[in-house]
């Protein structure tokens, strides 16, 4: 499973459903890449940049109380609580995401609806597993509760989980609090499962970025195979999972990537990889090129809550079923993407 291969794949996996596309739910928004949502983009993901060349220009260039003011708007961001100003704040993160919905020409595909939504008539919070990470996640926006595209309490009240590290840095743990962002923590994801709020969160982090080869460029690669965290807690609260695949991630940035085991345990010790990566106009980490962004979004695999009776056969016969059938959607859909030639691969 997951290795290159051109045979095709059936459209049933081990959940036993068969796929009815009369069941699909396509909404697309018309891409606009203009000042608007350039500057939109730029707000929400222009932050890396920022408080990068401000850190420099307060070392090599500023003056005394350039440098005190920098220094000082920092550390009140990083005293401030998380997310002020408030409803102010959150007005700007709806404004934020639906500018990134027009510049990325955001398309989801929704497999089943109504199973979606029988799972959460029933309380129950479902795990979006979203692949692959790549150089940055951003297509997982999708799950914005600011853009409604999941149906009813699901879309009202879903969310993004991201790396702890990003609430620990000035200014951009406000951005992503205004967006509504939270924490990948264990606590927060217990927090969600039990008050039946479902969530998105991209299994593969910092460690599938560590592997990214352009030298491969028909190979997806997800480092996913050893990702069975998510799969336990599942079984322990009986939560649906999601297969999910974002098409067009890879190509929204250039990047150089150190390579090596003491960059790779920087990496986990520090949430993010050491790299340099660049995106539109070439600006060193600025905001990714417009692709357009399509997000598909299978159909729930319904996991058996086993409390505190959870095995390890259990979590891996179960996480063989997600693997599986995030496959096959990835196969179902990967020619309107226009990755016909593209296969991927589990590590």
């Amino acid at each position: 499973m997951g290795d290159t291969t051109s045979k095709p794949l059936p459209e049933e996996g081990s959940s036993g459903k068969t796929c009815d596309k009369s069941k699909w739910k396509i909404t697309e928004t018309p891409q606009d890449s203009g000042i608007f949502p350039t500057i939109g983009v730029t707000l929400w993901l222009g932050w890396n940049g920022f408080i990068l060349w401000m850190i420099l220009y307060a070392i090599f260039l500023a003056g005394k109380w350039q440098r005190m003011v920098i220094v000082g708007l920092m550390t009140l961001s990083l005293v401030l609580p998380v997310n002020f100003p408030g409803t102010l704040g959150y007005r700007m993160g709806d404004w934020l995401m639906i500018q990134a919905e027009k510049y990325f020409g955001l398309k989801t595909v929704i497999e089943d609806e109504d199973d979606l939504i029988r799972h959460s008539e029933q309380n129950k919070a479902l795990i979006f597993a979203f692949n692959p990470h790549d150089m940055l996640p951003y297509s997982i926006f999708a799950f914005s509760p600011s853009l409604r595209r999941l149906p009813g309490k699901i879309g009202e009240e879903g969310t993004a989980l991201m790396t702890s590290a990003i609430f620990s840095i000035p200014f951009l743990r406000h951005v992503y609090s205004w967006v509504k962002g939270l924490s990948v923590d264990k606590r927060t994801f217990l927090s969600r499962l039990h008050s039946g709020k479902s969530f998105a969160f991209s299994p593969g982090g910092v460690q599938e970025v560590l592997r990214l080869d352009p030298a491969k460029p028909n190979e997806l690669v997800l480092y996913i195979k050893e990702r069975k965290g998510f799969i336990k807690l599942a079984l322990t609260t009986g939560s649906p999972v999601v297969p999910v695949f974002a098409f067009n991630l890879d190509g929204s940035y250039g990047y150089w990537l150190p390579r090596g085991q003491f960059v790779e345990k920087i990496s986990r010790a520090v949430g993010f990889a050491p790299l340099v990566f660049w995106g539109r106009w070439g600006i060193p980490f600025g905001i990714p090129h417009p692709r357009k962004s399509h997000v598909v979004i299978g159909r729930a695999i319904d996991m058996p809550k086993e409390g505190d009776n959870v095995t390890q056969e259990l979590v891996d016969k179960w996480h063989g079923v997600f693997l599986e059938e995030l496959e096959l959607l990835f196969e179902r859909h990967k020619h309107d993407a226009g990755y016909g030639a593209r296969q991927l691969k589990f590590i």
